[in-house]
């Protein structure tokens, strides 16, 4: 292998509960109805298919204001703390002193760019996609496309390190080597999971011998 791209959300962050407190409030606060399917379809959208989606159950908002509403509780959060999962820091150090490294992640650019700055990260990427940067969101491979293109690897010699279904599914479709870390709230589908190349019950478990 040849790159390494790693997913955000549910790798490095331990975003989705945010996630879910912020856009469960704000459709409720805003006349919508969550449901019980909800929190497992929106992991891996894009920020307008989220943000149209939300509005879909009901909120009384436009979609462009549904997304900058949600993304500015998001940065408010963040701003206090990223919330980053055990070894996320030493692995990404170890891989990027291996191989070149990428993030494809679903957050908007925004988030993006707070959580690398906060968290000191962003020295060690060599390049990052958000899937609002690409026509599809996940699970459509765009984003990972996008990803190894910049980083200037064919997508068969690149690992990806995801941790959902629709994760799981684009950077299969892509053409990667998956690798999944199940987050334990929210564990993928097995379909999904079935498309990993390896299983590891964290990202200790990730060095650059896997490859």
């Amino acid at each position: 292998m040849e790159a390494c791209v790693f997913d955000l959300d549910g790798i490095l962050v331990d975003s989705e509960p945010v996630w879910e407190s912020v856009r469960r409030a704000y459709v409720a606060d805003h006349g919508g109805t969550w449901q019980p399917d909800t929190q497992s379809r929106l992991m891996g959208m894009s920020t307008s298919e989220w943000a149209s989606y939300l509005h879909s159950l009901g909120v009384r908002l436009s979609p462009p204001e549904i997304a900058r509403g949600v993304v500015d509780e998001m940065a408010a959060r963040y701003a206090d703390g990223v919330p980053l999962l055990p070894g996320a820091v030493e692995a990404v150090k170890r891989m990027a002193a291996a191989v070149p490294v990428g993030l494809a992640s679903s957050s908007p650019r925004r988030l993006i760019d707070v959580v690398l700055s906060v968290t000191g990260l962003g020295e060690y990427f060599a390049a990052t996609v958000s899937t609002e940067e690409v026509p599809r969101g996940k699970p459509a491979p765009d984003g990972y496309l996008e990803a190894a293109s910049r980083l200037g690897v064919a997508p068969d010699r690149c690992l990806a390190v995801e941790d959902s279904s629709n994760g799981l599914r684009s950077a299969h479709a892509a053409g990667m080597r998956v690798i999944a870390i199940p987050h334990p709230a929210y564990p993928p589908a097995p379909d999904a999971l079935a498309l990993a190349w390896r299983i590891l019950p964290g990202l200790d478990a990730l060095t650059p011998e896997l490859h």
